[in-house]
């Protein structure tokens, strides 16, 4: 199951892993309820409305509660302390009648239409209020409420994008470009502390001779009994006459023990009570953090620059539906339709240029799962040898797969390992049968989620090339893209480019990776592929980084 929030709850919990609860009942089960308990619970409400009384004691809701009441013919305004007796059994009569269509599977599924044919509501059973009404019939009821949904979904859009929700958007694409200047400022002073404070250390060791001598005066004429005053006036006097290493003085705190020295440009201090070169060690290890505090704001920045892309292609999704008409807005939202994932969509997959299904882990947890869930006895494991690297699997089917699917196989496995991120050219892969995988370690060892105890024989493919295709191809007048070894792309992609590591990164590389497979597309695919959002190709490009090296096919 997945779920469109998380949240934690008083009594229950709809989080990622945990076992999911139905909420708890709220009132009489209706399908439980004794026509004694019935009476007695529904006259408790007093001079509460019968059709009020109803909605909140079975918890039915208010459509289903006046429908019960338009069956039994009772006026729904009746105060519930009123009701007689038969008024009480026609009325569980009626309420049995309907939830036995329910339990015995007699259902009649339907959208219900206005004069108009606009979409009113939609049903599993057909009800008396809307014996007036043109309906739509459906097998089932989740088409019904599928079909229902996305046209109400795309009115929805078509009022919003002609509204405010665009002036909304605008203003948060406009919040996004402000704290990317923010952003932008704080890396560009996190990388100015840097390079000053590794300045600094680089001048501490270029005239170290200098420094030290200068620390020494101060700390040796101090010791003879002269004041700081008379030590500062005698060491200004010299640095007015030009006198080094005079001359770096700028200035010194008596109570910090701590002399400023202004050397090339920079001004830093000199801890009397610390050694030269540990000062130096010190303002090397703050470039160090600098440098660190560098990569997170690049990572932030970089975040936020996707978000603004995302947000303006909403803008400019938004807009374009303001200019098409109901029937075309309906038409576009329904091309959106989601489908159900097949079970290798959560993970990393390709076919292969012979048609078999190989799958990949993208971390610990999902490795553990491919492995005991989804792998079976006839099916074939490979893995690179190097840590950090993703069990690969061959679905066979009880088929014997080429060499070249095997070949594949092995590049996946190097291409998403991490000999990749090192900048490896190549990495020895190895393939075994699922029976020589094994959670159990030697003597006790333990081995950690998404690691697996190997074996007997090992089938090694030595030197296995780190390279990846990207590629695109049309389908029914859409794009779509493909990733994995090179041999499998080529044989189902119109265009594809190739990749080996490299540092060329994140956003500029997957657009350099766009242009040029729109370079190579019919021209009226080119515009459609140079504006689609990077996050289609992303999965496909190892740690998001790389080089290419083949541009088109």
């Amino acid at each position: 199951l997945q779920a469109l929030t998380y949240k934690r709850m008083r009594d229950r919990n709809i989080l990622r892993g945990e076992v999911f609860r139905f909420p708890p009942p709220i009132g009489k089960n209706p399908f439980k309820i004794s026509l004694e308990e019935f009476g007695n619970n529904l006259r408790k409400f007093g001079n509460v409305e019968v059709v009020r009384g109803l909605a909140r004691f079975l918890s039915i809701g208010g459509l289903y509660a006046e429908e019960v009441l338009l069956r039994a013919e009772l006026d729904k305004t009746k105060p519930c302390n009123t009701l007689s007796q038969e008024e009480i059994s026609k009325l569980f009569k009626h309420l049995q009648i309907l939830l036995s269509q329910v339990k015995d599977g007699k259902l009649e599924p339907c959208i219900i239409l206005d004069k108009n044919n606009s979409f009113l509501d939609t049903v599993p059973i057909k009800l008396q209020r809307y014996q007036n009404f043109k309906f739509q019939p459906y097998n089932t009821f989740n088409e019904a409420l599928d079909e229902f949904f996305i046209r109400v979904e795309a009115i929805k859009k078509a009022e919003i994008a002609a509204g405010a929700k665009i002036e909304e958007l605008k203003q948060e694409a406009n919040r996004l470009k402000r704290i990317i200047e923010v952003q932008k400022k704080t890396l560009a002073e996190a990388e100015a502390v840097a390079e000053r404070y590794r300045r600094i250390g680089d001048t501490i060791y270029a005239h170290a001779g200098e420094l030290q001598l200068l620390l020494n005066r101060f700390i040796q004429e101090k010791k003879s009994g002269k004041e700081w005053k008379q030590i500062i006036s005698e060491v200004s006097a010299e640095k007015k006459a030009g006198v080094k290493p005079s001359v770096f003085f700028d200035s010194f705190d008596e109570q910090g023990l701590k002399l400023y020295v202004s050397v090339d440009g920079l001004r830093f201090g000199l801890n009397l009570r610390k050694k030269l070169f540990d000062i130096a060690g010190k303002f090397y290890e703050r470039s160090k953090r600098a440098k660190q505090k560098m990569e997170g704001a690049q990572k932030a920045l970089e975040k936020t620059k996707q978000q603004l892309a995302e947000m303006e292609a909403k803008v400019r999704e938004m807009e374009a539906l303001t200019h098409a008409k109901p029937e075309e807005t309906i038409e576009e939202i329904t091309k959106r339709k989601i489908k159900p994932k097949k079970w290798f969509e959560k993970f990393r997959w390709f076919t292969s240029s012979d048609g078999f299904l190989v799958v990949a882990g993208k971390d610990a947890v999902s490795n553990e799962v491919l492995i005991k869930k989804y792998t079976e006895p006839h099916d074939i494991v490979f893995h690179a040898d190097i840590m950090g690297a993703p069990f690969v699997v061959v679905k066979t089917e009880g088929k014997k797969p080429s060499e070249q699917c095997l070949r594949e196989a092995g590049e996946f496995a190097a291409a998403f390992s991490r000999g990749w991120r090192e900048g490896f050219a190549s990495v020895d892969v190895y393939w075994v049968k699922p029976e020589q995988l094994s959670k159990g370690g030697v003597s006790g060892e333990y081995v950690p989620k998404g690691a697996f105890m190997i074996t007997g024989k090992r089938n090694w493919m030595r030197n296995t090339p780190l390279k990846i295709a990207v590629g695109v191809k049309e389908e029914n007048g859409e794009l779509r893209f493909i990733g994995g070894p090179v041999e499998a792309v080529k044989s189902k992609a119109q265009a594809f480019v190739t990749l080996v590591p490299g540092q060329k990164r994140g956003k500029e590389l997957f657009k350099r990776i766009l242009k040029v497979l729109a370079a190579k597309m019919p021209k009226e695919m080119r515009e459609k592929i140079e504006k689609t959002s990077v996050e289609r190709i992303r999965e496909y490009v190892p740690y998001g980084k790389g080089r290419i090296i083949t541009k088109t096919s």
